[in-house]
């Protein structure tokens, strides 16, 4: 009887450190995110591409106007 006892507290034990110490899997979180490139250019640049949509839109527009001589 006292025998079962140790071996039953002996099982207990191992059994009990065997699943307190495996590792918990860990959680992999991906996030994505989009970074605005910032750009190098100076205040003349950027004004003179905003001038440039305008004046390629109003140059479509003026060609969609004329229109297609075929």
């Amino acid at each position: 009887m006292k025998r079962l006892i140790v071996v039953g507290g002996f099982l207990a034990i191992t059994l009990g450190s065997f699943w307190s110490c495996r590792e918990e899997p860990q959680k992999t979180v991906v996030k994505e995110k989009q970074v605005e490139k910032q750009e190098n250019e100076g205040i003349l640049e950027r004004t003179a591409k905003k001038v440039d949509k305008k004046v390629n839109k109003e140059i479509d527009e003026e060609i969609d106007k004329i229109g297609d001589d075929n």
